[in-house]
């Protein structure tokens, strides 16, 4: 826990006033989204594969043919932390680009926030996988930790500057 001694009011004021800065606020948010996204990562490691093929009648996707799950695993992200018309600071986990194989339908290759959406919920062809709901959920109480521990030594630092 920080420790403060002050010998007045206005070096107090001063020094909770550098509290406020919005890059302090911008270091903390990611310190908590870094557990997230490792876990987010493992827990896509761990999808069971499945060859991709031309589906039979009835027939679903049960897995994620390798090339797609690699396609995500390079993709996997932390956006820079932003600060939204409330003064709240987010940041977000979660995939970018596009697949390294082109479709007809896709001639970039399958965008990979769709792939990993289709994985997520399901779809007509594809089994529902939850993947990122689990591992966020996992890695809830270990982001709140790292978030507290980084604010604590940002307030450590401010309190002895």
């Amino acid at each position: 826990m920080a420790k403060l001694q002050l010998s007045g009011f206005e070096e107090l004021e001063m020094k909770l006033s550098k509290l406020a800065d919005p890059e302090i606020s911008k270091e903390v948010v990611m310190a908590g989204a870094q557990p997230v996204a490792d876990e987010i990562r493992k827990s896509l490691e761990s999808l069971p594969e499945d060859k991709f093929r031309r589906l039979k009648k009835g027939e679903v996707f049960v897995g994620v043919p390798k090339h797609q799950k690699q396609d995500l695993l390079d993709s996997l992200g932390i956006a820079p932390p932003d600060i939204d018309y409330q003064g709240n600071t987010n940041t977000k986990v979660g995939f970018d680009g596009y697949g390294s194989i082109p479709t007809k339908k896709y001639p970039k290759g399958i965008p990979n926030p769709l792939l990993a959406r289709a994985i997520e919920s399901g779809s007509s062809v594809r089994k529902k996988t939850p993947f990122m709901r689990k591992a966020a959920n996992k890695a809830r109480k270990t982001a709140e930790e790292e978030m507290q521990k980084k604010y604590d030594e940002k307030v450590e630092n401010i309190m002895k500057g």
